[in-house]
């Protein structure tokens, strides 16, 4: 979906259609979750500080959130992927992967498939939508912003190496801010100039994500589209109106934080073992600390107690903006060593039959 909780609010609200809006908090400790297209012009983003948006953009609107009707037309948008095929895989209220090879209306053309959804997504909803369509997720991800707002870019399977030899490496879906720097600084600007790398260059500076970019840069990304994507992890944060300088009021803040996730928990039929303490300061640099517990947990006096051992594990750099705690590691996970085994098992049976 197109800049999907702004375009919400301009679509709820006439007056606001055409004007440079923000969703988020208006304060000085506000952050943008999401701008429109008239203020992307003047560089407003997604996860900026509010003061940084109204400098860039001074007449700059801010609306507050209303979570219930995103959720609302999500499930609308969904409704509508549903008459095409079981195999919808959300990413998030706005984005899902969507596999069409054997889809329930019969049609050949993945490309008249998505601009088919996008008319239908517009009818019912009144928003626009965009849309990827390619040989893999990857590529189809990547497809997916080229046309935006309210486009779509088919990459045919005999193209997809130009495109992706021709593609800026900011673009590549993955490789953020810090990693682009990394790239230019080794001479890394386009696709064509990331696989005249070897995998083992690859590794070798950028670790486990080195076979990643090596693989994708040729086209191949065999991640398969899934209906249902276990929970990963569990968290809750909040941003003070003030910054906190000592551990004792920090301490009141992460025993809220842990009854919240403790309740986020039961709601997601969940306990974990990884428990993870995010601490933004106040010139914005982010620090974690973590620790993998014996057995699973989900109370929050357990996780309080968990998390003031995090908290005290090493001196506070500075003053603190943000808190956040979470949980990974889930017990809804079925290790890798099991599913190896599993499969180990299979093959010999299938050749001893």
């Amino acid at each position: 979906m197109d800049a999907f909780y702004a375009s919400v609010e301009q679509h709820d609200e006439p007056s606001l259609r055409g004007k440079a809006i923000a969703v988020g908090g208006s304060g000085n400790r506000g952050v943008i979750s999401a701008a429109s297209y008239e203020a992307r012009k003047f560089g407003v983003r997604s996860a900026m500080s509010s003061i940084v948006a109204k400098k860039l953009c001074p007449h700059l609107i801010f609306v507050k959130h209303h979570f219930d009707r995103y959720k609302e037309v999500s499930q609308q948008v969904r409704k509508i992927f549903l008459e095409y095929t079981d195999l919808v895989e959300p990413l998030s209220l706005d984005e899902a992967y969507l596999d069409v090879t054997n889809n329930k209306k019969g049609n050949p053309s993945a490309t008249l498939i998505a601009k088919e959804i996008r008319t239908k997504i517009f009818e019912k909803t009144g928003l626009t939508a965009s849309a990827g369509i390619s040989i893999n997720k990857f590529i189809a991800k990547v497809a997916s912003d080229y046309n935006k707002p309210n486009g779509q870019k088919t990459v045919p399977p005999d193209e997809v190496i130009e495109f992706l030899e021709k593609l800026d490496i900011k673009k590549f879906y993955g490789v953020g801010k810090v990693t682009q720097k990394k790239m230019y600084a080794l001479g890394i600007y386009t696709g064509i100039d990331l696989k005249s790398k070897s995998e083992a260059f690859l590794e070798e500076r950028f670790g486990k994500s080195g076979p990643h970019y090596y693989r994708i840069v040729r086209g191949i990304h065999n991640s398969e589209v899934k209906p249902t994507r276990t929970r990963k992890s569990v968290g809750a944060e909040r941003t003070f109106s003030e910054n906190l300088a000592s551990e004792i009021y920090m301490e009141e803040r992460l025993k809220d934080l842990s009854e919240e996730l403790e309740r986020r928990l039961l709601k997601s039929k969940t306990a974990g073992k990884t428990i993870t303490l995010k601490i933004k300061y106040s010139d914005f640099t982010v620090q974690t600390r973590s620790k993998t517990l014996a057995l699973f947990i989900s109370d929050a006096g357990l996780i309080f107690e968990e998390a003031k051992t995090l908290l005290y594990q090493e001196k506070i750099k500075n003053s603190v903006r943000l808190l956040g705690l979470s949980f990974s590691n889930l017990n809804n996970q079925v290790s890798k060593k099991k599913v190896r085994e599993d499969k180990k098992v299979d093959v010999q049976l299938e050749f001893r039959f």
